[in-house]
Parts: structure tokens; C-alpha cells; sequence
């Protein structure tokens, strides 16, 4: 009795296993590399807009000719005590690098940002799209005086 059973186990083991050197039809699996985020940000999913102002209290802010160094070092210290968590000056962290902003923005643009990162998240079309490429982490609001925003936008420039 117990060969029986064993042996119709076994034979049913063996009929529905089929070959292992078939394939079965209509299943078909393909590897294919994709792209890191990273790499699809890098080629431009948030474009350069040096036309942009952004929305806020600046307007039609102009740099002057040179770099005022003092104010740029007060920038820095701003930088390194309310900026340093999300942003690096050279590489991206949670935020972008500054480094090379005013390639990709306009500095009436960056003043805003600074000074009205809430609701230039929400309007803005840039600022949308950069929260989107950072995984939707808000900026935080510092509540930066137009002095501070100033002294880092100089700071900027120095990168």
C-alpha cells in the first residue's frame, strides 16, 4: 500500500514538472538597465531659466560689478550655520549645490527663493520642479532678513 502511494507521488511529481529546458510560452523576462534619477536630473528635467524672478519681495535684483569679499564671508558663516543641513557648496545633499547657481538661475530668482521658499514652492515652476527632482523635501523657511539672503546670494557668487 505504501509503495502505491509513493509511486503515484512520484509519478505525479515528474508529469507536471515538465522539462526544464522549455520555456513557457507567453512569459518572457528581459533585464534592462535603467537610468539612476540622478543621472535623468542631470539631463535636464529642470530646466535653466535665467529669465525667471521668482515670487517675493526682490525685483529685478542686479549684482554689482565685483565681489564685495567681506560681505561674501559673512555669507559663508549664514551658509554654514542655516543652509549646511540640506545644501553642500559644491555637491548635491538633499538640496542642489550652489555652486554654478547663476548659470542655471537668475539672482532676483535666488533672492526670492531665499527669502520666500514657501509659497515660491507652490507657484513657482521651477521651484516645482526642483521639489519634485529632491523627492518633494520642502525648503524650509530661515526667516532670512533681506540682508542675510543678501550676504549668501554673495557668497554665491564666490563658489
Amino acid at each position: 500500500m505504501k509503495k502505491t502511494i509513493l509511486l503515484l507521488v512520484c509519478t505525479a511529481l515528474f508529469s507536471c514538472g515538465g522539462s526544464s529546458d522549455k520555456k513557457k510560452e507567453g512569459f518572457q523576462y528581459n533585464r534592462v538597465k535603467k537610468e539612476k534619477a540622478s543621472t535623468q536630473a542631470a539631463k535636464g528635467s529642470v530646466p535653466v531659466d535665467l529669465s525667471n524672478e521668482g515670487i517675493g519681495p526682490i525685483a529685478n535684483f542686479k549684482f554689482p560689478n565685483s565681489i564685495d569679499e567681506a560681505m561674501a564671508a559673512e555669507g559663508a558663516t549664514i551658509f554654514k550655520q542655516k543652509c549646511t543641513a540640506c545644501h553642500k557648496p559644491n555637491a548635491k545633499l538633499i538640496g542642489p549645490a550652489m555652486q554654478g547657481i547663476y548659470e542655471r538661475r537668475n539672482p532676483t530668482w535666488v533672492m526670492n527663493i531665499l527669502l520666500n521658499p514657501t509659497e515660491m514652492l507652490k507657484k513657482d515652476p521651477i521651484a516645482k520642479a526642483l521639489l519634485a527632482e529632491y523627492n518633494n523635501i520642502l525648503m524650509i523657511n530661515q526667516n532670512l532678513s533681506e540682508e542675510e539672503a543678501r550676504k549668501l546670494a554673495e557668497y554665491f557668487r564666490t563658489l
